[in-house]
This record gives C-alpha cells, structure tokens and sequence, in this order.
C-alpha cells in the first residue's frame, strides 16, 4: 500500500502524537489523541455497538452505527504540513518533493483483526443532564480489533459515540476501517457550550429545530438555548392564558406544550439542554397584552420617534412590562410557574436586557411610582422589580436563572442589588464587560457580540432608511483630508455605504476565524476566569427563518465548538487556526452529506490543497 507523504497527519490538539497518512481529524479536536503506526484496523460492515440497557443510549448505539454505515466517508480534506514554493522572484518551475515520495504502510502481515463490535462501558447511568455534569469519555482502538468507549455518565458515552463517527472511514474497497489503533482521553474545558436561536422575530418549525439539535450534538455543543418569545410575536402555548397564542403570526406558527416536549426529549437523546429564555421585562409586548393591557407600557407608541431622542425600543415594536403596576407580577407568576414546568433544565432565563427608560414615561402607573418615591432613581425601579420578581422566579432550590448582563452594566437602568447566583450572559464590550461581572462575583456566558452573534453584517431590515441613498463616497472636510493625506493609516472615512457597518449595528459579519480567535478570559486573574462557565454563538432572527438558518449558524458554529471544548492554541502555545482550517472544511462537507445547508467556506480547491489558500505561508502567522 503506498500512501503520499503529503497526506501525512498534522497536528491535532493539546496532547497528541501521530502517524503518517491519517487523514482523519475529529472536531472538535479531542484533548488528547495518540495514534499508533501499524496500519489500519479494519470494521466489519455490519459492526455493532453495545453496551448498558439505557433509554438513551440504545438507541445512540443504533443511531451511531446506522450513521457511519450509510455515510461512509471519505475525508474530503485533511491537515498536511505547507507546501514548498519557489523563492520570489525565482521563476523556474519545480516539483513538489512531497508527491514525489512515497513510504510504504505496514501491511501487518494480516495481524490485525476486524473490529466486529465497539463495547460501550458508563459507570452511572443514573446522572442526570444538568450543569456541569462529567462529560468526559476515552475510546480505544487496538490493533487486535477491540473498540472500547468508557464513560462516567451518559452523557460522555454520546459525545464518545460523535467522535467515532468521524473516526470510522470508507477504506476504498467497498468496506470500513479505522486508518490506524487510537486512543483518546477526552474533556470539555467548558460546561455551557451552545447556541441561542431567536423564535420570535420569525418562527421556526419544529422540525428546523430539531434539525438544529443534531448538528449541535454533532460539535459536542450541548446547550440549545431558546430565545422564545420577544415583543414581535408570542408563540407558546400558555394553557392559563390560551389568548396569548393570538399574538403568534399564525394559528400554524405555535409551538404547544407538546412540541416544547418534544425537543426536550429529543435533546435530551442527544446530550443537548433545552435552556428556554422568556424575556422580560423588556422585549414584551406580544401576548402579554392580550391578558393585561395594564401590564404592557409603550405598546402603542412610535419606536424611534425620528430622532432617537424619546425612543421607546430599540427595534419595533416597543413594548415592556409595566413593572409599576401589581397586576404584571401576578401575570409573571402565572407565565412563568407555567412554563417553568413545561422545561427541566434547572437554568431558566428571564431576559433583562434593553430595559429603554423613556418608554415608562407613558405609563401612569410608573409616573406615580416616583412621585410617591423622590428622589427614586431607574436604578431603583430595576431593583424594585428583582426585589418582586425573584421570588416568583426562584420556584425551587435548584433553579438557578440566567440574565442578560444589562440588568448589571446597564449605563440607564442596572439594578441596584443582584444576587450573584445568577448567571450573566454578556453581550457587549468584549473582555472588558466580562471582567466587570468576573470581579463582581458573577458566573458568566460569554455572547460578545463583536466575535459570536451570528446575525450581524448582515445589513439593516428596517424599511424607509434613506441612508442607503448615498450614491458618492463621503466629501471629507479639507482640513480632514490634509490631516488623514499627511499621516497615513489604514483607517478611512466611513459612511453607512461607504466601508462602513451597512446599517448592521454588530457589523462586519463573523467568520469562523473571528470566533475561533477569541480569548475571552484574556486579562481575568485566574480566580475571575472560573466564573466563565462557557458560551453561546447567538443568532438573532430578524433577517433568518428556516430557509436560511443552517447556514447562518453552520459552520461557524463548529468553530466556537472547539474554542468551548479543547482551546484555540496547540501544545506550542500557538494559534492553531490554520490547522483547524481542515477539520472545519471537511466537517463541513460531512454536514452537508448529512442533509445540512451549511455555508461553504472557500472554493474546494482550497480543500484539495491544504495549505494553498493560506493568507501566510508562515504557519505560527496567528502568534500565541
């Protein structure tokens, strides 16, 4: 068997030794995975999975086996070191040395045995799938053809299970082979690892997010989180109050409570969390004012007021919950002891972001809170509602809430006093924001918005917005060109049009490389980096439906996959994006086998020649 040098393995994760020729490249990378020189071992065609009776697991070990016989794949691109070229200005043609030279695989003298069976071992089947639960695996591939998969709970042996799809290949002749003996010790660095998809801009079909399940389950993500109603729209099903559902677009675009069942469980069979976020106070309009108009303040008024100086919302439509009044605490319990039911994951997020000040001017109820109150500030009011909503929220000892940041770092209206067992989800300024809340004593999931919302750059969607009538490059003031004409940088003068954000506030769009580079614990003393407990890719849905929604998230979410699970840097230190740059190439043409939209990276010449469309050939180019 001759095999081209230059399909040689390249680096893989932290801990890792390889041998030649193996083009397979599991992501996320594992933490540490060592591959033996022997050759390969081959997997019988009708190979089994087996191990303890367990609901969950049954039925992993025949949906794993079923999938790697149906797909049969074969690497469309692999890790290889980077190719020689001639040296500037030499232009003499010369070969590439590396497709010249061959090295002959040992053929083991037929030593090997066929895989038959993989032998899934779980010390507690009992573990439920919470926060933090151990999610650890190894598997073991020998040369004497046994394949071994230990676990401490279920939900380790599923995330064992993903990474032996990717391990088993097509061998050419018609039949299945792992390319060499492997063992892998395997951990996440994080425990919140996810993606939050907005179902209230626009809806999504069940089916789109069970589909969506999958493919994160496939990346070892495990937490969906369900962003599922916000002033737009009210899509669940509140059996109290069925005349919310008249806020839903449709009668058909509603997700019941046996639909909310329904992706519970199928996530739950694939090591996925089904956080739900009702958000509130801000962001609710939709439903909420078909139980209780009182309850709802600034519904009926102009969102930007064409000038920004009065705004009432950020986006239409305007709506909040009039925490003034008595009778929204009563709805909130209501709602909320409703829904905290229908969800068993023990976070739920309850929202608090963009609380807008000026759209409580329209309620009475709110006017007359602070004349009762002088000298009362919105910082009062913030905590005035935590002080009436926490115990409505906190309906059991082991429910912890998750909040977006804003009801802490808010420059309007941050409360005054929030307990610091909960969660804070941080979306803007970067590192600075999550050292704030990690010197606060908060835990956090990081959403930076300027490296993981998947949305932006993606232009504004608001109609009538004359500054797209902008038909010349911006005329600079001459003192401005003489200045910027005298001192050369790479900055210009920008317009909406001109090299500017496209009406997209979060602009430029965030590529696989952005998010994959993100330190976000860069500065945190070691005791504040503990609070990070992961983080979320965040796809807001004003501009995405099912049409487009897997190719907004996919691939780049695989790319914060790995990010979350082993690190963005090798065992040197170094960045090793241009070595992820294989493993998200050919993950991504195995999602779209799978019947997956996944966006497509660069042209497939840049697969078929690793290294090829590299910016630099220098490969340590990213620093550490």
């Amino acid at each position: 068997m001759k095999i081209s040098i230059a399909a040689a393995l390249g680096l893989l994760a932290v801990a890792v030794s390889t041998a030649e020729a193996v083009k397979v490249n599991p992501l996320p990378a594992p933490v540490t995975i060592t591959w033996g020189k022997t050759g390969p071992i081959k997997v019988a065609n009708n190979f089994k999975i087996v191990g303890p009776k367990h609901d969950i697991l049954s039925k992993a070990y025949a949906r794993t086996a079923a999938l790697i016989k149906e797909e049969r794949w074969v690497p469309q691109t692999w890790e290889q070191p980077a190719g020689e070229f001639p040296p500037f200005p030499i232009l003499s043609k010369r070969g590439d040395d590396d497709d010249e030279d061959t090295l002959e695989a040992s053929s083991n003298g037929g030593k090997h045995k066929t895989i038959n069976t993989f032998t899934v071992h779980v010390t507690d089947l009992k573990v439920d799938l919470q926060m933090s639960v151990d999610e650890s695996y190894t598997l073991d591939v020998t040369a004497a053809g046994e394949g071994v998969i230990r676990a401490k709970t279920t939900w380790g042996a599923l995330h064992a299970l993903n990474t032996l799809t990717q391990l088993i290949i097509d061998d050419g002749k018609h039949g299945l082979q792992i390319e060499e003996p492997v063992h892998i010790e395997d951990a996440p660095k994080y425990t919140h690892r996810g993606v939050m998809l907005d179902t209230a801009r626009n809806y999504f079909p069940v089916k789109a997010l069970l589909k969506q399940i999958d493919a994160l389950s496939w990346a070892k993500l495990n937490v969906f989180h369900w962003h599922i109603t916000d002033t737009q729209s009210w899509p669940l099903e509140i059996k109290k109050y069925p005349q919310m559902l008249k806020d839903a677009y449709s009668a058909r675009e509603i997700y019941t409570q046996r639909d909310v069942a329904a992706v519970i469980k199928y996530g739950r069979e694939r090591g996925v969390r089904v956080i739900p976020e009702i958000d509130m106070p801000g962001h609710s309009a939709s439903g909420w004012i078909q139980v209780d108009k009182k309850a709802v303040t600034c519904a009926d008024s102009w969102w930007d007021n064409d000038g920004w100086t009065h705004h009432s919302a950020v986006q239409p439509n305007p709506g909040q919950l009039d925490i003034s009044y008595e009778g929204t605490y009563k709805l909130i319990k209501d709602v909320y002891t409703e829904a905290a039911n229908l969800f068993k994951d023990n976070v739920f997020h309850v929202g608090s972001d963009e609380l807008m000040t000026y759209c409580f001017n329209y309620s009475e109820s709110a006017m007359d809170w602070f004349k009762q109150r002088p000298g009362s500030t919105y910082p009062d009011f913030a905590q005035y509602y935590l002080d009436k909503a926490l115990p409505i929220y906190m309906d059991k000892p082991e429910r912890r809430l998750m909040m977006w940041e804003d009801i802490v770092l808010s420059h309007d209206m941050p409360a005054k006093n929030v307990p610091k067992d909960i969660i804070m989800q941080t979306w803007n300024n970067g590192v600075s924001n999550i050292k704030k809340l990690a010197q606060q004593g908060y835990d956090i999931v990081v959403s930076s918005a300027d490296f993981f919302y998947l949305d932006c750059g993606n232009g504004g969607y608001v109609t009538n917005d004359p500054r797209y009538n902008v038909n010349e490059p911006p005329v600079l003031p001459k003192a401005v060109k003489d200045a910027m004409d005298a001192n050369p940088s790479p900055y210009s003068a920008t317009t909406i049009n001109y090299l500017g954000m496209g009406a997209s506030w979060c602009a430029p769009y965030k590529t696989w490389q952005r998010i994959y580079s993100y330190d976000f614990t860069q500065g945190l003393t070691p005791e504040e980096a503990k609070h990070v407990l992961g983080g979320e890719a965040a796809l807001w849905s004003e501009q995405t439906d099912e049409t487009v929604v897997e190719s907004k998230i996919w691939p780049r979410a695989a790319a914060l996959s790995e990010l979350l699970w082993s690190g963005n840097r090798n065992a040197e230190g170094y960045k090793r994006a241009t070595e992820l740059s294989a493993r998200i190439s050919d993950y991504r043409e195995r999602m779209v086998a799978r019947g997956h939209g996944a966006h497509p990276l660069m042209p497939k010449y840049c697969l078929q020649h690793p290294h090829h469309c590299d910016l630099h050939r220098n490969q340590t180019a990213w620093g550490k």
